[in-house]
Protein backbone atom coordinates (compact mmCIF):
# COMPACT_ATOMS: atom_id res chain seq x y z
CA UNK A 1 0.00 0.00 0.00
CA UNK A 2 3.07 2.34 -0.02
CA UNK A 3 2.36 5.44 -2.51
CA UNK A 4 -0.98 5.68 -1.78
CA UNK A 5 -2.17 9.05 -1.19
CA UNK A 6 -3.71 10.28 2.65
CA UNK A 7 -5.60 13.30 3.36
CA UNK A 8 -5.38 14.59 6.97
CA UNK A 9 -8.06 17.09 8.10
CA UNK A 10 -7.72 18.68 11.09
CA UNK A 11 -7.68 22.00 12.76
CA UNK A 12 -4.35 21.30 15.09
CA UNK A 13 -1.17 21.62 12.97
CA UNK A 14 0.50 19.33 16.07
CA UNK A 15 -2.09 16.55 15.36
CA UNK A 16 -1.61 16.71 12.11
CA UNK A 17 2.03 16.59 12.27
CA UNK A 18 2.09 13.45 14.85
CA UNK A 19 -0.60 11.52 12.34
CA UNK A 20 1.68 12.52 9.26
CA UNK A 21 4.65 11.03 11.09
CA UNK A 22 3.56 7.62 11.44
CA UNK A 23 1.61 7.50 8.17
CA UNK A 24 4.40 8.37 6.13
CA UNK A 25 6.59 5.54 8.16
CA UNK A 26 3.54 3.34 6.33
CA UNK A 27 5.13 5.00 3.23
CA UNK A 28 2.03 6.57 2.55
CA UNK A 29 2.22 10.22 0.96
CA UNK A 30 -0.02 12.34 3.49
CA UNK A 31 -1.63 15.48 2.55
CA UNK A 32 -2.90 18.22 5.25
CA UNK A 33 -6.05 20.58 5.48
CA UNK A 34 -6.57 22.59 8.29
CA UNK A 35 -10.24 23.81 7.70
CA UNK A 36 -13.65 22.10 5.75
CA UNK A 37 -12.96 24.53 2.57
CA UNK A 38 -9.24 23.52 2.24
CA UNK A 39 -9.81 20.01 2.76
CA UNK A 40 -12.59 20.03 -0.30
CA UNK A 41 -10.63 21.67 -2.59
CA UNK A 42 -7.50 19.00 -2.03
CA UNK A 43 -9.79 16.45 -2.23
CA UNK A 44 -11.27 17.25 -5.39
CA UNK A 45 -7.90 18.34 -6.86
CA UNK A 46 -5.83 15.48 -5.76
CA UNK A 47 -8.09 12.61 -5.42
CA UNK A 48 -7.03 10.83 -2.10
CA UNK A 49 -6.96 7.43 -1.51
CA UNK A 50 -8.29 7.91 1.75
CA UNK A 51 -9.08 10.72 4.20
CA UNK A 52 -8.49 11.41 7.94
CA UNK A 53 -11.06 14.08 8.89
CA UNK A 54 -12.26 15.82 12.48
CA UNK A 55 -15.40 17.13 13.02
CA UNK A 56 -14.68 20.60 14.98
CA UNK A 57 -13.18 22.42 11.76
CA UNK A 58 -13.77 25.85 11.07
CA UNK A 59 -15.79 27.15 8.13
CA UNK A 60 -17.10 24.10 6.82
CA UNK A 61 -17.85 21.75 9.64
CA UNK A 62 -16.77 18.07 9.66
CA UNK A 63 -19.94 16.45 9.13
CA UNK A 64 -20.87 18.48 6.04
CA UNK A 65 -17.75 17.73 4.69
CA UNK A 66 -18.62 14.32 4.77
CA UNK A 67 -21.66 14.85 3.18
CA UNK A 68 -20.66 17.07 0.26
CA UNK A 69 -17.86 14.14 -0.03
CA UNK A 70 -20.16 11.33 0.06
CA UNK A 71 -22.17 12.74 -2.67
CA UNK A 72 -19.54 13.14 -4.84
CA UNK A 73 -17.36 10.06 -4.20
CA UNK A 74 -16.75 7.13 -2.49
CA UNK A 75 -13.53 7.79 -1.09
CA UNK A 76 -12.86 6.05 2.18
CA UNK A 77 -13.02 8.28 5.46
CA UNK A 78 -12.04 7.71 8.84
CA UNK A 79 -13.00 10.72 11.20
CA UNK A 80 -11.28 11.62 13.83
CA UNK A 81 -12.87 13.92 16.40
CA UNK A 82 -13.23 14.77 20.24
CA UNK A 83 -16.43 13.47 20.24
CA UNK A 84 -17.38 10.50 21.65
CA UNK A 85 -21.28 9.99 22.19
CA UNK A 86 -23.31 7.68 20.31
CA UNK A 87 -25.50 9.85 18.93
CA UNK A 88 -21.97 12.45 16.89
CA UNK A 89 -20.49 8.37 16.06
CA UNK A 90 -23.78 7.10 14.20
CA UNK A 91 -24.01 10.70 12.42
CA UNK A 92 -20.89 10.57 10.64
CA UNK A 93 -21.18 6.90 9.94
CA UNK A 94 -24.91 8.15 8.89
CA UNK A 95 -23.15 10.45 6.43
CA UNK A 96 -21.06 7.13 4.91
CA UNK A 97 -17.78 7.33 7.02
CA UNK A 98 -16.05 4.03 7.49
CA UNK A 99 -14.72 4.25 10.52
CA UNK A 100 -14.52 6.48 13.51
CA UNK A 101 -11.49 7.44 15.83
CA UNK A 102 -11.94 9.44 18.92
CA UNK A 103 -9.58 11.45 20.31
CA UNK A 104 -7.07 11.19 22.49
CA UNK A 105 -6.09 8.36 20.17
CA UNK A 106 -3.19 6.17 19.18
CA UNK A 107 -1.28 7.01 16.30
CA UNK A 108 -0.40 3.54 15.82
CA UNK A 109 -3.86 2.11 16.48
CA UNK A 110 -4.99 5.04 13.57
CA UNK A 111 -2.05 3.87 11.28
CA UNK A 112 -3.68 0.54 11.66
CA UNK A 113 -7.57 1.50 10.51
CA UNK A 114 -5.94 3.38 7.59
CA UNK A 115 -4.39 0.16 6.29
CA UNK A 116 -7.27 -2.01 7.47
CA UNK A 117 -9.26 0.49 5.51
CA UNK A 118 -7.63 0.57 2.32
CA UNK A 119 -7.36 -3.22 2.79
CA UNK A 120 -10.78 -3.27 1.61
CA UNK A 121 -10.12 -1.46 -1.72
CA UNK A 122 -10.04 -3.29 -4.94
CA UNK A 123 -7.36 -5.82 -5.36
CA UNK A 124 -8.69 -8.90 -2.96
CA UNK A 125 -8.59 -12.16 -3.88
CA UNK A 126 -12.26 -14.00 -4.25
CA UNK A 127 -14.78 -14.34 -7.15
CA UNK A 128 -14.80 -11.70 -9.86
CA UNK A 129 -18.73 -11.35 -9.81
CA UNK A 130 -21.44 -12.79 -7.50
CA UNK A 131 -25.47 -12.64 -9.11
CA UNK A 132 -28.01 -13.31 -6.46
CA UNK A 133 -31.67 -12.49 -7.52
CA UNK A 134 -31.28 -9.14 -9.58
CA UNK A 135 -28.05 -7.82 -7.50
CA UNK A 136 -24.74 -8.15 -9.17
CA UNK A 137 -21.43 -7.61 -7.31
CA UNK A 138 -18.63 -6.90 -9.30
CA UNK A 139 -15.34 -7.67 -7.09
CA UNK A 140 -12.54 -6.26 -9.44
CA UNK A 141 -14.78 -3.11 -10.79
CA UNK A 142 -16.38 -2.37 -7.20
CA UNK A 143 -19.39 -2.37 -8.68
CA UNK A 144 -22.67 -2.99 -7.62
CA UNK A 145 -26.15 -3.13 -9.50
CA UNK A 146 -30.04 -4.40 -9.04
CA UNK A 147 -31.99 -4.75 -12.25
CA UNK A 148 -30.02 -2.97 -13.85
CA UNK A 149 -29.69 0.25 -11.54
CA UNK A 150 -26.04 1.10 -10.28
CA UNK A 151 -25.85 1.19 -6.53
CA UNK A 152 -23.45 3.72 -5.22
CA UNK A 153 -21.91 1.89 -2.20
CA UNK A 154 -19.01 2.79 0.00
CA UNK A 155 -15.91 0.79 0.68
CA UNK A 156 -17.73 0.02 3.92
CA UNK A 157 -20.89 -0.93 2.26
CA UNK A 158 -19.84 -2.98 -0.17
CA UNK A 159 -17.51 -4.75 1.87
CA UNK A 160 -20.29 -5.93 4.63
CA UNK A 161 -22.42 -6.79 1.64
CA UNK A 162 -19.78 -8.91 -0.25
CA UNK A 163 -19.47 -10.72 2.89
CA UNK A 164 -23.09 -11.49 3.56
CA UNK A 165 -23.37 -12.01 0.13
CA UNK A 166 -21.03 -14.94 -0.31
CA UNK A 167 -22.53 -17.04 1.96
CA UNK A 168 -26.52 -16.66 1.42
CA UNK A 169 -28.56 -18.14 4.47
CA UNK A 170 -26.00 -18.20 7.25
CA UNK A 171 -26.74 -15.57 10.02
CA UNK A 172 -23.17 -13.30 10.63
CA UNK A 173 -23.04 -11.97 14.42
CA UNK A 174 -22.57 -8.31 14.67
CA UNK A 175 -18.96 -9.40 16.43
CA UNK A 176 -18.06 -11.33 13.04
CA UNK A 177 -19.26 -8.74 10.29
CA UNK A 178 -16.99 -6.25 12.07
CA UNK A 179 -13.99 -8.73 11.85
CA UNK A 180 -14.57 -9.89 8.38
CA UNK A 181 -15.83 -6.40 7.15
CA UNK A 182 -13.98 -3.69 8.88
CA UNK A 183 -11.22 -6.26 8.96
CA UNK A 184 -10.09 -5.63 12.98
CA UNK A 185 -11.23 -5.91 16.75
CA UNK A 186 -13.83 -2.99 17.32
CA UNK A 187 -14.26 -2.71 20.74
CA UNK A 188 -17.59 -2.46 21.38
CA UNK A 189 -20.35 -0.41 19.67
CA UNK A 190 -22.02 -3.21 17.89
CA UNK A 191 -24.37 -0.39 16.29
CA UNK A 192 -22.14 0.62 14.21
CA UNK A 193 -22.84 -2.70 11.91
CA UNK A 194 -26.29 -1.62 12.35
CA UNK A 195 -25.98 1.69 11.15
CA UNK A 196 -24.47 0.48 8.01
CA UNK A 197 -27.18 -1.99 7.53
CA UNK A 198 -29.74 0.32 7.36
CA UNK A 199 -27.52 2.77 4.83
CA UNK A 200 -27.21 -0.52 2.91
CA UNK A 201 -31.05 -1.24 2.78
CA UNK A 202 -31.41 2.46 1.88
CA UNK A 203 -29.59 1.95 -1.33
CA UNK A 204 -30.53 -1.55 -1.96
CA UNK A 205 -34.16 -2.59 -1.20
CA UNK A 206 -37.21 -1.13 -2.96
CA UNK A 207 -38.66 -0.80 0.83
CA UNK A 208 -36.13 -1.05 3.46
CA UNK A 209 -38.46 -1.66 5.94
CA UNK A 210 -39.66 -5.00 4.72
CA UNK A 211 -36.22 -6.05 2.80
CA UNK A 212 -36.10 -8.49 0.29
CA UNK A 213 -31.83 -8.93 0.32
CA UNK A 214 -30.87 -8.70 3.59
CA UNK A 215 -32.25 -10.43 6.63
CA UNK A 216 -32.45 -9.78 10.40
CA UNK A 217 -31.83 -12.68 12.58
CA UNK A 218 -33.53 -11.23 15.59
CA UNK A 219 -31.14 -11.45 18.81
CA UNK A 220 -28.00 -13.13 16.74
CA UNK A 221 -27.06 -10.75 13.04
CA UNK A 222 -27.52 -10.54 9.68
CA UNK A 223 -28.53 -12.72 6.60
CA UNK A 224 -28.39 -12.53 3.34
CA UNK A 225 -31.48 -13.88 1.74
CA UNK A 226 -31.26 -17.01 -0.70
CA UNK A 227 -32.98 -14.96 -3.18
CA UNK A 228 -33.91 -17.36 -6.89
CA UNK A 229 -32.62 -15.74 -9.39
CA UNK A 230 -35.39 -15.19 -11.15
CA UNK A 231 -36.86 -12.77 -8.35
Amino acid sequence: MAGKRVLVVDDDVKTVELVKLYLNRDGYKVLAAYDGVEALRLARESRPDLIVLDLMLPGIGGLEVCRTLRSESNVPIIMLTARTTDEDKLAGLGLGADDYVTKPFSPRELAARVRAVLRRLPGERGPTEIKRGKLTLNFLKQEASVAGRPLNFTPVEFKLLGVLIKEPGRVFSRAELVEKALGYDYKGFDRTIDVHILNLRRKLETDPRHPTYIKTAYGAGYKFSEVRSDT
